[in-house]
């Protein structure tokens, strides 16, 4: 039980003491960047999605 209470212990030191967090603007640019980024990845499997739709349907279309 003492080595349990030891790492919660540890880990509280490490998490208020050692570690860096980043700031609100930091935080902010980072959110942006990933919105950005799932925006555009979005995009880019819509656009492989409609793609494939339209050559399937010509395919089929082409067979029946």
């Amino acid at each position: 039980m003492a080595k349990v209470l030891d790492f919660f212990k540890e880990s509280y030191i490490e998490v208020t003491e050692k570690v860096t967090w980043p700031t609100w603007a930091q935080l902010q640019s980072s959110a942006v960047v990933v919105l950005v980024a799932s925006i555009l990845i979005a995009l880019v499997i819509f656009v492989m999605d409609k793609a494939s739709s339209n050559l399937l349907e010509l395919l089929y279309g082409i067979t029946s």
